[in-house]
């Protein structure tokens, strides 16, 4: 049932996103929560390159702390804990910019937190996409002290489709070793509703794997491999309790083959969340929706 009385609380705010996410496409529905997101005094450097390709690039948040260090001209410690998201959208669709609100939303949690772009289908196929998340993993990681970060704390979630980006590219040890980097360098993987574990043969989004490929040569819970120190970072795989575009078999299969390799997986169903809002409730004006923002917070902070 409705609870009536958070819906009227803002009508031309949080109730608003709400009903469009239940009816909107997914480009309206992020455009409105950056709209109505207030951005808690953070600051952001837009349009870093991790690379030299269009859509190699990403944009840092930072905390409100920070920004004001820096206005004042002090020199913060380099020990802020480190945050990369990457988005969702089938591998075809999304950017950074429509993600504002996750960079915001983590960054007000004093996250410096870096958004990436990626390239994508049809123009670019797997395993371009999880070769560009590595990528911006290993320069995030490598440039941290810049940004006042300490890589030694650096966590990196993905959405969807980013979720299945970011599993792939740390759980298997050879993406991150082509940018010097190895699995255990990174203290925490969060994947949220990914889909790691399916038969895309059967699916529209076929059309991002290569033509020949079978799930056994893409899919990240068949190609699990550990760099050279043999070790997996701890994982926190989200599910969506009311999610009808991922099935929970992606999780558990996922789950398994990472515990079969020694990595410590935690679990975590988002009550009350679809696919949509499993996201959608990380913008702070949304976590009366269901507590994925408060689970994801509480995982970092006991994590790094």
């Amino acid at each position: 049932m409705l609870n009536y009385k958070k819906l009227s609380y803002s009508l031309a705010g949080g109730a608003v996103i709400w009903m469009s996410i239940q009816t909107a496409n997914a480009a309206s529905v992020l455009g409105l929560l950056n709209a109505v997101t207030p951005n808690g005094g953070v600051s952001v450097i837009k349009d870093l390159a991790y690379g030299s390709e269009p859509e190699q690039d990403l944009d840092v948040y930072y905390p409100k702390a920070l920004t004001q260090a820096i206005r004042n001209n002090d020199t913060p410690a380099a020990n802020y804990p480190l945050v990369v998201f990457v988005h969702g959208g089938s591998w075809e669709s999304g950017n950074k910019e429509q993600y504002r609100f996750v960079g915001e939303s983590l960054a007000q949690a004093g996250y410096v937190t870096a958004v990436i772009n990626y390239r994508k289908a049809p123009e670019h196929i797997y395993p371009d996409f999880v070769q560009d998340t590595a990528k911006a993993i290993a320069w995030s990681h490598q440039n941290a002290a810049k940004f006042f970060a300490d890589a030694n704390k650096m966590a990196v979630i993905g959405h969807s489709a980013g979720a299945f980006n970011v599993v792939a590219a740390v759980s298997n040890a050879d993406f991150l070793a082509a940018y010097g980097l190895q699995p255990s360098d990174i203290k925490a993987v969060v994947g949220m509703a990914g889909p790691y574990s399916y038969d895309f043969r059967k699916f529209s989004s076929r059309i991002v794997f290569p033509a020949e490929a079978t799930p056994d040569e893409v899919m990240p819970d068949r190609l699990i491999k550990a760099g050279s120190s043999g070790k997996q970072p701890p994982y926190l795989l989200m599910t969506a309790q009311n999610d009808k575009v991922v099935h929970i078999s992606n999780t558990q299969n996922m789950t398994q083959a990472l515990q079969n390799a020694g990595a410590k997986v935690t679990v975590e169903q988002i009550d009350g969340a679809s696919h949509a809002t499993s996201i959608g409730a990380m913008a702070t004006t949304l976590t009366w929706v269901n507590p994925v923002r408060r689970q994801l917070l509480d995982y970092l902070h006991d994590t790094l």
